[in-house]
């Protein structure tokens, strides 16, 4: 061979090398077993049990300490009040990412010191940015890229290798304030899709995709209609306050591969303070629902705050957990809840195991049933729940203080499980807030808020390390920012988190303390993940606030002329 063949060779594979090849389908056989492949990272949770956890350990509690910032990414930039709340998915060295206006991003990250923009997919979504948008997330299947974009609400599959559409599904249903927040969960042959909009008077609903062609399979009301079971507890049919009545499904839920069971939360009913708007129970929001994946039936569901006056919604995460509960066998579904208790159940049917405050200060109730999980100060014969009475508001006295606040306690933002300690881990808000029910803010004009809730302290954090089977508080470190970012547990011994004063830390998974951090100046509105490629472990996290996480400083003067930045920052040793 001559010279220049060889050069021309030499050149040919170089390209090659460069080049992305194919990617292999994700199967639900590969989505099902993450742990096979504990490089990557496939779907939001990493895994159907929501458990957030990584088996990676080559960053531990002995070399955290020399993490770094391998390299950024500038992400979106393209208007004024953007965010990124997505969780970044990993296959084999390649990155997939969305932001607020749905446009996925494929990033080669192999190299380790840069990320490599290959393609974006562009959905055409019509900026609109006082919705207040978010968007936490695309899935993968086959050799798709699955996402959602909005205005219209559209469900989006992009070929993972070229960038191309492949199928675009219109799943809106004549309701103009209707979104897409969650990033959709793949479920063997199908796309699983919760609507969110709720708190803008939307009757939220869970539908299924067939994941090859995108064509609706079913779709399914979290609100019922009159005549349907749930109903009578929409108990004002004058006002037909179940069709704005909520509800949303605002981040991804949990899958229970046994079982074949989806466990995914609803949010508040709406007006989110007005209970008199909507007297009864308001089924089935702020509610833990089981549902077949198969034809939409629901199995079971679990109502945590009835009647609700204080945007208690409960979409955060659902982990499922194995494990001995006083020397018994249990598969219990555990929820840090944003009323401020810590709730497990078993995951067949729902039962009540127990229910323990985890935070320091709860006052709208004197304490759950636990037998019911029911609070037990709720009294089935009234239209208009008290509960405690304390943070309740009355005819003659419109605004009281809440314990905690509206955004919780632990809200939508995950928290993780460790198999290797058996704890899980969860960020939660410490602050009070009064609230003022006003029932001319009941109407769509006022965007159905029914009140409004005025901070009266700083937003700050209380990390917690939590027994699942007990509901005991393990561990617990304080930090003085507030955390909107959920974290990630790794089998290195470590816990990490972000928090919206620009901090991204680690923690160890024992006994909560603080064992790095860095700073980089601009909060943290996602969650992070870990990966490996070339053979060394990544964290990854994207940043830039909404402006609900931007309106938790307005009593931290400090980070009062903070600016707002979308990247994508990745650490490793």
């Amino acid at each position: 061979m001559s010279n220049h063949s060889i050069r021309l060779a030499l050149l040919a594979a170089s390209v090659l090398a460069a080049w992305p090849a194919p990617a292999a389908d994700v199967t639900p056989e590969r989505l099902a077993n993450p742990d096979r492949e504990p490089h990557n990272w496939l779907m939001n949770h990493r895994s159907y049990d929501s458990q957030r956890f990584s088996p990676l350990a080559r960053i531990s509690k002995d070399n955290v300490k020399n993490l770094k910032l391998a390299y950024a990414v500038a992400i979106g930039g393209t208007s004024a009040n953007e965010n990124l709340q997505a969780t970044p998915l990993v296959e084999d060295g390649f990155m997939y990412i969305v932001d607020v206006w749905g446009i996925v991003y494929k990033i080669d990250v192999r190299s380790g010191t840069t990320g490599r923009i290959v393609w974006r997919m562009d959905p055409k979504q019509e900026r609109i940015p006082e919705r207040g948008l978010s968007n936490r997330g695309v899935a993968l299947w086959g050799n798709f890229v699955i996402s959602a974009a909005n205005f219209p609400p559209r469900i989006v599959a992009t070929n993972k290798d070229t960038g191309k559409i492949e199928w675009e599904t219109n799943v809106a249903d004549g309701q103009n304030d209707l979104q897409l927040t969650a990033a959709p969960l793949t479920v063997k042959d199908k796309i699983i899709v919760g609507a969110a909009g709720g708190d803008r008077g939307v009757r939220d609903w869970i539908a299924a995709l067939d994941a090859k062609t995108g064509k609706l399979a079913w779709r399914k009301y979290v609100i019922p209609a009159p005549g349907e079971p749930g109903s009578e507890s929409w108990k004002d049919p004058a006002k037909a306050a179940w069709q704005t009545g909520g509800g949303a499904m605002w981040v991804t839920g949990s899958y229970d591969v046994v079982t074949n069971q989806i466990l995914w939360g609803t949010g508040n009913p709406v007006p989110m303070f007005d209970a008199t708007y909507r007297p009864g129970d308001n089924l089935y929001t702020n509610s833990l629902i089981s549902w077949n994946p198969d034809d939409g039936k629901m199995n079971w569901y679990f109502q945590y705050t009835p009647g609700d006056h204080w945007d208690y919604d409960e979409v955060g995460s659902h982990i499922l957990i194995d494990g001995q509960i006083n020397g018994e066998p249990r598969k219990v579904v555990a929820h840090s809840a944003r009323n401020g208790f810590f709730y497990a159940m078993e995951r067949a049917n729902g039962q009540m195991v127990f229910a323990k405050p985890y935070l320091d200060n709860v006052n709208w109730t004197k304490g759950i049933d636990q037998k019911t999980g029911k609070p037990v100060d709720y009294d089935p014969s009234k239209d208009i729940q008290t509960y405690a009475g304390t943070a309740t508001p009355t005819p003659g006295q419109l605004t009281k203080t809440m314990c905690p606040s509206a955004s919780g306690g632990n809200n939508f933002w995950p928290t993780a499980y460790s198999p290797r300690t058996k704890l899980m881990y969860v960020p939660a808000l410490t602050a009070c807030a009064d609230f003022t029910r006003d029932s001319t803010l009941s109407n769509k004009e006022a965007g159905f808020r029914g009140g409004v809730q005025t901070p009266t302290q700083r937003y700050e954090t209380d990390f917690y390390a939590i027994d699942p089977l007990t509901g005991e508080r393990k561990a617990k470190i304080h930090i003085p920012y507030p955390n909107y970012s959920g974290t990630v547990a790794t089998a290195g011994g470590l816990v990490f988190s972000g928090f919206t004063d620009g901090t991204f830390a680690a923690f160890d998974d024992a006994t909560m303390e603080q064992l790095w951090s860095i700073n980089v100046g601009v909060g943290f509105n996602a969650p992070p993940m870990t990966f490996e490629a070339g053979g060394k472990q990544y964290l990854a996290i994207l940043s830039g606030l909404s402006r609900v996480a931007l309106g938790k400083h307005v009593k931290t003067p400090e980070l009062k002329e903070q600016r707002n930045q979308t990247m994508l920052f990745v650490f490793g040793l």
